[in-house]
């Protein structure tokens, strides 16, 4: 007759079990912190908020670059212009370039804007168009006198293209009005 023995389990190792638990815990948290870092990168909200914040600031460097100027150096001031658009805007600013060329050159004068805020007022990726509207202060230095300063509200349309986003309208933002009742 076969003799059996009763087989006795050692015993558990307390140290043991506990590193086994947290490895277990930090596998399921890196799965989920995987998944959830997938999730948001490919996210449309996501995709769309980065988007609208390079075409904020886009939108408020090149209107800035459109209302800075040195009559010194001209050349390089005209040639940013031309790099911050497209469309018919660049088409007026190219066909227009010779008069304003000269037109600079007689008045002698500096001109810097700094963009004071700015906010994206309409957005569609799909058309790859939005709009700005920034707020400047322009200060205008003559070639004597002192420089006078103005704030300025600027509407910009801007245009998706292969370098990026770019202005292709440019205009005066509406100054409100108030009504007066009629007496």
């Amino acid at each position: 007759m076969a003799r059996t023995t009763k087989w006795n389990a050692p015993a558990r190792n307390p140290l043991l079990t506990a590193a086994a638990a947290l490895a277990l815990l930090a596998a399921g948290g890196a799965g989920w912190g995987g998944w959830s870092w997938y999730t948001a990168a490919h996210d449309e909200s996501t995709a769309y908020a980065t988007t609208r914040d390079e075409v904020l600031d886009a939108g408020r460097q090149a209107v800035q670059n459109m209302n800075t100027l040195d009559h010194r150096d001209l050349r390089r001031g005209l040639d940013t212009w031309q790099d911050s658009a497209t469309g018919d805007l660049l088409a007026q600013l190219t066909a227009g370039r010779p008069q304003f060329e000269r037109q600079i050159q007689q008045a002698k004068t500096v001109t810097s804007a700094k963009v004071l805020s700015g906010a994206v007022t309409e957005l569609d990726t799909r058309a790859g168009r939005a709009r700005v509207m920034v707020a400047l202060r322009i200060t205008v230095t003559p070639p004597k006198g002192a420089p006078a300063a103005k704030e300025s509200r600027i509407l910009g349309e801007l245009t998706r293209t292969p370098e990026g986003w770019k202005l292709s309208a440019l205009g005066q933002a509406p100054v409100g009005t108030t009504a007066t009742a009629a007496d």
